[in-house]
């Protein structure tokens, strides 16, 4: 059994912005776009929540939800700093670190010296210098597997943390809603609940292999988790599988040509992306998002060795047929990378020099 720490900001974008503005303490605001512009909402306070409002959210709905909610443009480059303020306090720790985004992180903390070795009280010792150091407050979750960790990690919000022991697995799972597992949202919710399935116990009485023919690959995965196991190890390098860029369009746009205004200048955003993070990977796939104004969305994605930006019109073009008369709000593109590096830099920069050429 590991000793695993899922460390989680509270309200992360939000509270730095009260603690650096004062006087928007115990007040609904939200770090997101301008309603009038179709701005999307990063995350907001806890005060805002009391009204329904969400990260991903269009800033538009939230306001009807919130109508005093306070609007806030982001500062990426503060955000960045604090969570390299904060990954320096997890280093202290254990080098097990594995960043799942700026304010969260698994740590693996069963070898640490620190605090006679308990993962508890290491915990309760990070969250207190994320506080001394930042003026911010952290909730964790410990627990011997990282799912659960994830999951414990939300159980005590704000400015708490939850502990799972290794005798408590069993009982906690048989419990646990499908939709608390990670990877399980709405869609899948809906498709579990269809069959019957809605707790980890009715997983663990059903037929294993009619999940797995209803569910594929993932019916593995809902398989271990509802008996409690996981055993991936934290990944202190991890490795990107894709990258992408994408829009949310001021005014919803209907026809192909509408689209193809858009088109270009993200390619070319993220062909500068490709070049600063991913140079000496493979391209294994191109991928095209198209959100509409119900605020459905749909992917079209071709497998392909080389970025082609031909590619990427044809899958435009795939996509909006699926629209069936609704306007498009959000246009994106992005690859995905094979798992192994580029046998030389001439290769990536090859594929990457045919991306700029069409410009």
């Amino acid at each position: 059994m590991r000793k695993i720490i899922h460390i989680d900001m509270d309200c992360y974008f939000a509270a730095i912005e009260m603690r650096d503005f004062p006087e928007l303490r115990g007040k609904p605001i939200a770090v997101g776009g301008r309603s009038d512009r179709r701005g999307v909402i990063s995350t907001c306070s806890y005060e805002a929540r009391q009204f329904g409002v969400r990260s991903a959210m269009s800033s538009y709905h939230a306001l009807q939800l919130c109508p005093q909610l306070i609007l806030v443009p982001g500062r990426m480059d503060v955000y960045k700093f604090v969570s390299g303020q904060i990954r320096e306090i997890f280093h202290r720790y254990t080098d097990l670190v594995e960043p799942l985004s700026l304010d969260e992180a698994y740590l693996d903390v069963t070898d640490s010296t620190e605090h006679k070795g308990s993962a508890t009280l290491i915990a309760n010792a990070i969250r207190d210098e994320i506080f001394a150091v930042t003026g911010l407050t952290a909730s964790a979750g410990v627990a011997p597997i990282k799912f659960l960790a994830k999951i414990a990690s939300d159980l005590n919000k704000p400015n708490g943390q939850y502990v799972i022991t290794p005798n408590q697995i069993s009982d906690f799972v048989k419990d646990l809603p499908l939709s608390k597992i990670p990877g399980v949202g709405k869609v899948t919710s809906q498709k579990l609940a269809d069959i019957g399935l809605t707790t980890c116990f009715d997983v663990q009485q059903y037929p294993k292999a009619k999940l797995i023919e209803a569910f594929g690959k993932f019916g593995h995965v809902l398989i271990e988790r509802s008996q409690g196991i996981d055993n991936r190890q934290i990944s202190p390098h991890r490795v990107r599988k894709s990258v992408g860029v994408e829009t949310t369009l001021a005014k919803d746009i209907f026809t192909l040509e509408q689209c193809h205004q858009v088109l270009p200048q993200l390619i070319q955003e993220l062909s500068a992306r490709v070049q600063r993070s991913a140079k000496d990977r493979i391209v294994n796939k191109q991928v095209v998002k198209l959100k509409f104004n119900d605020f459905k969305q749909t992917t079209i994605e071709q497998r392909s060795d080389e970025i082609s930006v031909n590619v990427f019109y044809q899958l435009l073009e795939q996509a909006l047929l699926r629209a069936e008369g609704r306007g498009i709000r959000l246009i994106g593109v992005s690859i995905g990378l094979a798992d192994m590096t580029a046998a030389n830099n001439n290769e990536a920069d090859a594929n990457l020099t045919q991306l700029d050429l069409a410009f």
